[in-house]
């Protein structure tokens, strides 16, 4: 998934320096690091109870991708970078070569992380990334107790 994290962007915004952008920065700044991962959780699973987006909330640019790809990704402007106004969440979408594609998968995105910023601890996205945690971990311990299983056979 090539969306960059929010520090990375506050970083890039910091070199524009266009007023427009400040709030948003001043905000970003002023999030706890305790939040931070709660958007990293974003991107992951589809969830049925998320808050809804207007397009009156977007402001949406079309920006030449990166990465991999050669003169196919540096000479088209299929990157889709959203953000939502009111929280200054921001989105950066460049997977498929297709604009109409990206921009639904930066919108679906740009939802979860919306939901996440308001609703926190209490949104789906973020229980089922605890869920999907918890659920690792537990395969961790089985695969860990078989391994001392097979370590007390041999020595038998």
């Amino acid at each position: 998934m090539n969306v960059p994290s929010l520090l990375h962007f506050t970083f890039l915004l910091r070199q524009a320096r266009t007023a427009s952008w400040r709030p948003w920065i001043l905000r970003k700044q002023q999030l706890s690091l305790l939040r931070m991962p709660l958007f990293q959780a974003a991107g992951k699973k589809n969830s049925l109870n998320l808050l809804g987006l207007t397009e009156a909330e977007l402001e949406e640019q079309f920006v030449r991708g990166d990465g991999p790809g050669g003169q196919a990704t540096n000479k088209t402007s299929n990157c889709v970078v959203l953000k939502h106004v009111p929280s200054g969440i921001v989105v950066k979408c460049h997977q498929t070569r297709s604009v109409e594609q990206n921009r639904k998968i930066a919108r679906k995105i740009l939802q979860e992380k919306v939901d996440l910023f308001y609703k926190g601890e209490d949104s789906d996205v973020f229980k089922e990334k605890k869920a999907a945690e918890k659920k690792k971990q537990e395969k961790k311990r089985r695969a860990k107790e078989n391994l001392e299983r097979k370590k007390q056979f041999k020595e038998m």
